[in-house]
């Protein structure tokens, strides 16, 4: 696989080893793994990124990559359904507001906006984003919005003084080569090399450590927030594709590990989603001049059962799902 363009982007962004590791713990559909060209198809550049964006995220939830080192153990590779990252749709100094941080990105790629999600009782929008040439086999990207306009005064000036330095990862070039690959669906390899490092920068926290006092008072308004606010664009989840969800679920109680109660079932009964209670992570704030530390709410690892549709999976989601699901990052004893 290592032979391969795929092979070869992520060898050059992650390392032989780290580009063996991913290939041995997640399922490529064959039609990506093509032999090394001149070019590098926008396809296997999204593959890239969601299979770097994968690997940071099992970093960061060492539940997750325990639950993945089973698979592994027992021959298995997961399916990476879709990864789960969330937005502020409001001024973040140099960044785009909003979701455009990240759709700047996922539509020269090759994704398109698949479906709205409502989510009113989070004050927050989510949005499905699919690939147009292997919308099955490359993850979907969930992109969710909060609205600050919807909260109080004083929500909404503490959210203006933690984003309000945020930077912009991307430089000029890394735009000018988006705009290329937008429009010819491709890349040069040098100009690839280049670019997949820092897309893969995008997901990730822009804003600089900020006051301990404006973290409270998000949280106290908003646990989304609150997240975003020391995680910033990180993937908040990657999910895994399961055939039985029932009986993971049952086997991660059986293993004792912090899986959620219950499951979630989509109104059309066809979606079945449960999750990892998320990893405790520790982050700096500033407590009147002093850098503190807290343990906070990091990310997590999910799981979703899909069923056939007619002739084709239902890739849809299902807001009243992700809203459960949301509930992962919210405290530690959320299920």
């Amino acid at each position: 696989m290592l032979e391969t363009g795929l092979g070869r982007l992520l060898v050059a962004t992650l390392g032989d080893e780290a580009a063996r590791e991913i290939f041995a713990q997640v399922h490529v559909t064959p039609a990506l793994l093509k032999p090394v060209g001149e070019t590098i198809h926008r396809a296997e550049l999204a593959q890239a990124l969601n299979l770097a964006l994968f690997r940071d995220v099992l970093q960061r939830v060492p539940v997750g990559a325990a639950y993945v080192a089973d698979c592994q153990r027992a021959g298995e590779r997961v399916v990476f359904d879709h990864g789960a990252l969330r937005t502020v749709a409001w001024p973040s100094g140099a960044l785009p507001p909003g979701e455009a941080a990240i759709t700047r990105v996922l539509r020269p790629l090759g994704f398109l906006r698949a479906e709205n999600y409502p989510l009113p009782k989070l004050k927050m929008t989510g949005r499905s984003w699919r690939h147009a040439d292997f919308p099955e086999d490359i993850a979907q990207f969930f992109v969710s919005e909060l609205h600050p306009e919807r909260f109080s005064g004083e929500f909404q000036a503490a959210v203006s003084r933690v984003l309000g330095a945020s930077r912009d990862p991307l430089t000029p070039a890394d735009l000018a080569r988006l705009e290329q690959l937008a429009r010819d669906g491709e890349l040069p390899w040098a100009d690839a090399l280049a670019l997949l490092p820092a897309v893969i920068g995008c997901f990730a926290r822009q804003h600089p450590l900020f006051s301990l006092a404006d973290y409270e008072l998000l949280k106290a308004e908003s646990a989304e927030m609150a997240w975003i606010a020391t995680e910033g664009n990180a993937f908040n989840h990657a999910t895994d594709r399961v055939a039985d969800i029932e009986a993971v679920a049952a086997l991660q109680k059986a293993l004792d590990r912090p899986i959620k109660e219950s499951i979630e079932v989509s109104a059309s009964g066809r979606v079945r989603q449960t999750a990892f209670r998320a990893a405790q992570v520790e982050r700096q704030f500033l407590d009147q001049g002093q850098v503190v530390t807290l343990t906070v709410p990091g990310s997590f690892h999910e799981f979703i059962q899909r069923e056939q549709e007619g002739d084709v999976l239902d890739l849809r989601f299902d807001a009243a799902n992700a809203t459960g699901i949301f509930k992962m990052t919210a405290n530690a004893s959320a299920c």
